[in-house]
């Protein structure tokens, strides 16, 4: 994902993102001087971050 696609699935805005990614822990790769978030990376990383639902 570029930047943009990456901010829009973690409901953030770019800005928050690109000054909080590498603090945050974010998997991402550096294309030169681009920054690219593997879509599956970043998805396991979420659900790493989640806490587990409680059953009723």
């Amino acid at each position: 994902m570029n930047p943009d696609q990456a901010a829009e699935f973690l409901a953030v805005s770019k800005r928050t993102l690109m000054d909080s990614y590498k603090r945050w822990g974010v998997p991402h790769i550096k294309v030169g001087k681009h920054v690219r978030f593997p879509t599956d990376a970043v998805a396991k990383w979420v659900d790493g971050k989640l806490p587990p639902v409680r059953g009723s």
